[in-house]
Parts: structure tokens; sequence; C-alpha cells
């Protein structure tokens, strides 16, 4: 995530909706898996907004979530515990 120089208006203004794609194998236990690393990071996030896309072959699975993001540091956080998750091949 790119950062503020001195004297340069926000990128985001906190708090704000803030899409997440999260892709990965399509597996047992995937989508709740990303569900429970968001709803630690972003109690208020309402899980019946998840989009699911599998990929053509269905051997993939692109989770969408949308969180209210209250700060640059909640964002940070959620990135970095979902890009290091073992079931996580790429987080947008």
């Amino acid at each position: 995530m790119a950062h503020d120089g001195p004297g340069e208006k926000p990128l985001l203004v906190f708090p704000t909706p803030f899409p997440i794609k999260v892709m990965g194998r399509r597996e047992d236990g995937y989508a709740q898996a990303i569900l429970d690393v968001v709803m630690r990071h972003a109690p208020d996030f309402d899980p019946a907004t998840v989009e699911m896309r599998p990929s053509k072959a269905g051997n993939y699975l692109s989770v969408t979530v949308t969180i209210n993001a209250r700060s640059r540091e909640q964002l940070d956080a959620l990135y970095t515990e979902l890009s290091g998750h073992p079931m996580v091949m790429m987080v947008l």
C-alpha cells in the first residue's frame, strides 16, 4: 500500500467501504477460513455480502469481501494475515 507524503491528501478517507479479493484453490474450508480472518480484523463485516466466483476449470475460487475499513493499519494487518495464510494464493 502506498503511504502519503507530507502535504499530500490521503489516498483513502476512513471509514470507507473497501473491497478485497482473495484467491486460492477450491478446497473444503477455504471460504470459511477467509471469513474467519476477515472477521478478526473487521468484526462489523457482514458475511452475507461475500461474492464467490470459481475459475473456468473450477480449480480455484475467488472470494471478494467488502469491509468498512477504519484505518490503513487495519487494512495492512488484514492483507498481511490473508497473504500469509496457507490456503491463499493471492490477495488483491
